[in-house]
């Protein structure tokens, strides 16, 4: 049986093109395990009323829109985003130091409950040789870093990660920054697009405080049991 907690660790990714099935998955869903991710296709096609039917019903939505312009833009975006009383929202680090001290500021300076700040630093599905075509130096261990550090003192509150990098943020940064990580694949699930990639268990030994599955759930035969069998190793972690 999974383990019914106040700070659930998964966070499921709603990567559907259907409006209609995921909200029809997210029925068999329980809040008191898992959080929801809502991306870019799916906030296009269902927009904020959606958004605003799964906070409904009792889900703590992390808007995965990556945020990336000039920073007046981006402030607005994040003051829009934090309407939809999501728990987290998230920008991309790429956009510099103004861009995240805007959005920080943004979120600050509104009122109401504040949504959890994120910044995402590379990509999982970027390797090496893909960080050298756009112009990137280095392994993505060391962008992450980087990019992490400078999350970290536009005063964010955490950045999204691969699971390979944890280990190195929590030793460069301690617990001063939330880590989420996509890119987790239970043992035996395909990769898909990631390169980078852990167990969920190897994922939170590593130090991360959050992890993105998405289709290792949602597309499973019994996306239910699958959750269960992960939220049931994160417990055995615990004891």
């Amino acid at each position: 049986m999974s383990t019914v907690t106040d700070n659930p660790r998964v966070i499921v990714a709603l990567d559907f093109s259907d409006v209609a099935a995921a909200e029809q998955l997210v029925e068999r869903l329980d809040p008191s395990l898992c959080r929801i991710k809502v991306g870019k296709e799916l906030f296009t096609r269902g927009g904020p009323a959606l958004v605003g039917r799964l906070v409904s019903r009792g889900f703590r939505i992390f808007l995965d829109l990556k945020f990336h312009d000039i920073p007046n833009t981006v402030a607005a975006a994040c003051a829009a985003a934090a309407d939809l009383d999501v728990w987290m929202l998230n920008v991309h680090a790429l956009g510099g130091r103004k861009m995240m001290e805007a959005a920080r500021e943004a979120l600050e300076n509104r009122a109401g409950p504040r949504p959890l700040l994120i910044a995402v630093t590379i990509l999982t599905s970027l390797g090496e040789a893909e960080l050298r075509e756009v112009g990137l130096q280095g392994t993505p261990a060391d962008n992450v870093v980087r990019l992490a550090g400078l999350a970290k003192a536009a005063g964010v509150d955490g950045v999204v990660c691969s699971p390979l990098e944890t280990a190195a943020l929590r030793h460069e940064f301690g617990r001063d920054l939330v880590l989420v990580t996509p890119g987790v694949r239970p043992a035996g699930a395909a990769r898909g697009d990631q390169q980078r990639v852990l167990t969920p268990a190897e994922a939170i030994q590593q130090g991360a405080d959050y992890l993105v599955i998405g289709r290792p759930v949602t597309r499973a035969p019994d996306p239910i049991e699958a959750l269960t069998r992960i939220d049931t190793e994160l417990a055995d972690l615990t004891g």
